[in-house]
């Protein structure tokens, strides 16, 4: 009788359970769950000892042509390379030596591991003229690019994309991907089921790992790395760089801050203060002192004095002379003059202020 009352509870138990279940599948499998649809948290491969290869093959490297190449090469269990003389290495050529045969064995790692990147997103026609974010793309056969590829990190340095093809991958002349917005040559891998041929004048970014064989052909440019697991290398008049993450987040955040509050505060306080004080106060003191008092003092002292003393005193001697003065004379000759009458001449020199005369007898 107490099973119908408990048979709800334990069903609901069980739902439970397998919820969380479902939870640590989907935690362990690194999905991310949205509104109903899953998306995956594209995780970076782990190359190991073959990160440091930028050409890495099972059957050999064969070169035409000057090549220029950024890191390391190597070739095992065939540890044939052909066309060294006309390759320019930046790296070591390891051959078929200890290293390269460690590195294979970190090549087969990271292909599975990238193969098994889940759930991706299908990919059904050619990759050229898309914008992708981060994540995992997966063609159930071949993968083709035409064009322009963009990858866009949207501001994250971390981004990691993973294409899958199942069978080949094959890029037309002249395409290219493109990293936007932070997005890094080491983080997009391309995992290939068969072989991958990169066309004339590509500029590839990315490491690929073929199960079989990789060509690129002439004038095809990556920094990225190619690595065959179990067939060659043919590489003709290319130049390869073996790529490295930058420390691109902390660039950015200090770039932002320092601009905007060194330039506000700096600006605005030193022209506003020192502009005012010292116009002001050193334009009005000066202007009015020094005009007034040389102006008045020198005028008036020197028009008036010269001007009276001059003019008053030659005027007045002149002009009231003083009367003649006349001096009679007795009549009558002195000696031998008779007193007819007397005769009187009266002299004003030109030069003196004052007159004489002389009284002189009739002859």
């Amino acid at each position: 009788m107490k099973l119908p009352t408990y048979a709800p509870t334990l069903g609901r138990f069980r739902l439970s359970v397998l919820a969380v279940a479902a939870a640590l599948v989907v935690s362990a499998g690194g999905l991310l769950v949205t509104g109903g649809n899953a998306q995956a948290a594209a995780v970076a491969v782990p190359l190991g000892t073959a990160e440091s290869f930028v050409v890495l093959a099972g059957a050999g490297i064969t070169n035409t042509g000057p090549t220029v190449l950024t890191g390391d090469i190597g070739s095992f269990p065939n540890p044939a390379i052909t066309g060294t003389g006309t390759m320019t290495i930046t790296g070591t050529n390891h051959a078929g030596d200890n290293v390269t045969q460690e590195a294979k064995k970190d090549l087969v790692t990271a292909y599975n591991v990238a193969a098994g990147e889940s759930p991706p997103t299908p990919v059904t026609d050619d990759l050229g003229g898309k914008t992708l974010t981060q994540g995992v793309y997966n063609s159930a056969s071949s993968m083709g690019l035409t064009g322009a590829l963009t990858l866009n990190a949207e501001g994250d340095a971390g981004a990691v994309f993973v294409f899958q093809a199942g069978s080949t991958l094959t890029t037309a002349s002249s395409s290219s991907v493109v990293l936007t917005n932070g997005a890094q040559a080491c983080n997009v891998f391309w995992q290939v089921g068969s072989s991958a041929t990169i066309g004339t004048a590509t500029q590839f970014r990315g490491t690929i790992m073929a199960l079989t064989s990789i060509t690129m052909n002439t004038g095809a440019t990556a920094v990225g790395r190619m690595l065959a697991r179990n067939g060659s290398v043919t590489l003709d008049t290319n130049t390869l760089t073996k790529p490295t993450c930058s420390t691109t987040p902390p660039t950015t955040p200090p770039t932002t801050p320092p601009t905007t509050p060194p330039t506000t505060p700096p600006t605005t306080p030193p022209t506003t203060p020192p502009t005012t004080p010292p116009t002001t106060p050193p334009t009005t003191p000066p202007t009015t002192p020094p005009t007034t008092p040389p102006t008045t003092p020198p005028t008036t002292p020197p028009t008036t004095p010269p001007t009276t003393p001059p003019t008053t005193p030659p005027t007045t001697p002149p002009t009231t002379p003083r009367p003649p003065q006349v001096t009679r004379t007795p009549g009558g000759s002195v000696g031998t003059g008779d007193a007819s009458g007397p005769s009187i001449l009266l002299v004003e020199p030109p030069t003196f202020p004052w007159f004489w005369w002389t009284l002189a007898g009739t002859p």
